[in-house]
């Protein structure tokens, strides 16, 4: 048996980062790369967009139908964002990882902690900082997306989202955006050859020793 055929359980990527600091690019650049990796697929109450397709972006539902979803456990974790609600289906994601699948979640770190509690064993989580708080702020103003209220409100936020660092697995600075894709996809591939990932391992083992 081929050690690289070996049967493998998926596992949870997740990537948070204060808005600025690249964790966005470092994600598609990732889905780009990687047949094996996925994106998770959140369930929310808002409206479609144009363009937005159900299963591939969102699974829309009712507030009703995300509340009993929520009592009966059947999210892995979920927020309120602003007037709508949102939340990453736990079979969704089983499925993928029963299939040997890895999947991405770009969440903060509020988020995490409740995957860090609902799958501890399945998470390998990863902080993506800025080189600093002037270049953070110097990218906010380069995207030219916000006005100057909105970046404030963000640079402020930021403290309070780094200061969750030691929570994480790994810390990234992103200084260079294709380096940091390199470490990260350095992590990943670490972290699908731990042992107890390794499912089909046993059986590699025994045809080895003619068992």
């Amino acid at each position: 048996m081929d050690t690289q055929n070996l049967s493998r359980r998926g596992l949870m990527l997740v990537l948070s980062s204060p808005s600025g600091a690249g964790k966005s690019s470092i994600a598609r650049a990732l889905l780009k790369a990687d047949s094996n990796l996925v994106s998770s697929v959140s369930g929310t109450t808002r409206a479609p967009r144009p363009g937005e397709t159900e299963g591939i972006d969102y699974y829309f539902v009712t507030v009703q139908q995300f509340e009993k979803m929520k009592s009966a456990s059947e999210f892995l974790e979920n927020a309120r964002v602003f007037d709508n609600f949102y939340g990453t289906p736990r079979a969704h994601v089983e499925k993928k990882l029963s299939a040997g699948k890895d999947v991405l979640f770009d969440i903060d770190w509020q988020g995490t902690q409740q995957l860090r509690e609902n799958a501890r064993d399945d998470l390998v989580s990863i902080f993506i900082f800025p080189p600093s708080l002037d270049e953070l702020e110097r990218r906010l103003r380069g995207r030219a997306q916000d006005p100057d209220d909105v970046v404030r409100k963000r640079m402020a936020r930021a403290s309070d989202e780094m200061s969750h660092w030691p929570e994480y697995d790994y810390i990234v600075v992103n200084r260079d955006i294709d380096k940091s894709i390199s470490q990260v996809q350095t992590i990943l591939a670490a972290e699908r050859m731990k042992r107890a990932r390794q499912i089909g391992l046993g059986d590699f083992v025994k045809g080895m020793r003619g068992a």
